[in-house]
């Protein structure tokens, strides 16, 4: 059983930078494609950036320049360095993990494991 966590969230003024890590345990092998979500309060959960095991990657059109999302596969770990924030990146940031080429679509439904999630508040 594949399990996330996710840590680095906080509350930054806008046009700070937040990095956010997502350690992962449980893995049979690193053929897993994994991504960051987001949700709003009173918003659906929206994806915001990918990485598959080959390294290609994927991002929302609205975090595209100011995110970058990476990985580091000996220790099973995911980072996503976040630039230039505003309060419209306030939001319930989840990791999430599913099978190889599944989560660059950045759809819910292509990830079978989340994490709890760590919030990030930006003020202006």
């Amino acid at each position: 059983q594949v399990q996330l966590m996710e840590s680095g969230g906080n509350s930054v003024q806008s046009g700070g930078s937040l990095r956010l890590t997502c350690a992962a345990s449980g893995y049979t092998d690193n053929q897993y494609c994994m991504a960051w979500f987001r949700q709003a309060p009173g918003k659906e959960r929206e994806g915001v950036a990918a990485i598959d095991y080959d390294t290609s990657t994927a991002y929302a059109d609205s975090v595209e320049g100011r995110f970058t999302i990476s990985q580091d596969n000996v220790n099973h770990t995911m980072y996503l360095q976040m630039n230039s924030l505003s309060p419209e990146d306030t939001a319930m940031y989840y990791c999430a993990a599913g099978p190889a080429g599944g989560c660059l679509w950045l759809e819910t439904y292509g990830m079978d494991y989340w994490g709890k999630g760590t919030l990030v508040t930006i003020s202006s």
